[in-house]
């Protein structure tokens, strides 16, 4: 492991997903998903977010069109959440999952709308 990109990583981590979260899934990390847990730091927020060539913002809208076409909830919530942190807005958020409709596919959308209604809801 790299420890400077680690760190970098969950510096990125916490500041996008916030600290509770991240802390609370490297805390509860047991033998079997600590590396799973420090790849994604390491790998996804040392390597990937870190760098300068896309503005956060960018980064979290692209995460939640991938994220929709993937049908994956949990990542979606998260990502919404972090979007949000990122400077994201709501109008930004529904054109990410209006346009995510046309080519990941309508059903797919319907649940990322669901999804970020609620996490608008919790956040009022």
């Amino acid at each position: 492991m790299n420890k400077s990109k680690f760190e970098e990583g969950l510096k990125v981590r916490r500041n996008v997903l916030g600290s509770e979260y991240v802390d609370r899934s490297i805390e509860n990390a047991d033998e079997f998903n600590r590396p799973m847990q420090e790849l994604v730091t390491e790998y996804c927020w040392g390597e990937i977010w870190t760098r300068e060539g896309l503005p956060k913002k960018t980064r979290s809208m692209i995460n939640l069109a991938m994220l929709t076409a993937l049908n994956r909830p949990h990542e979606i919530k998260l990502h919404l959440r972090g979007a949000l942190n990122n400077g994201v807005t709501k109008a930004e958020i529904q054109e990410v999952l209006l346009q995510s409709a046309i080519y990941c596919g309508v059903p797919a959308a319907i649940d990322s709308f669901k999804i970020a209604k609620e996490v608008f809801e919790e956040n009022e």
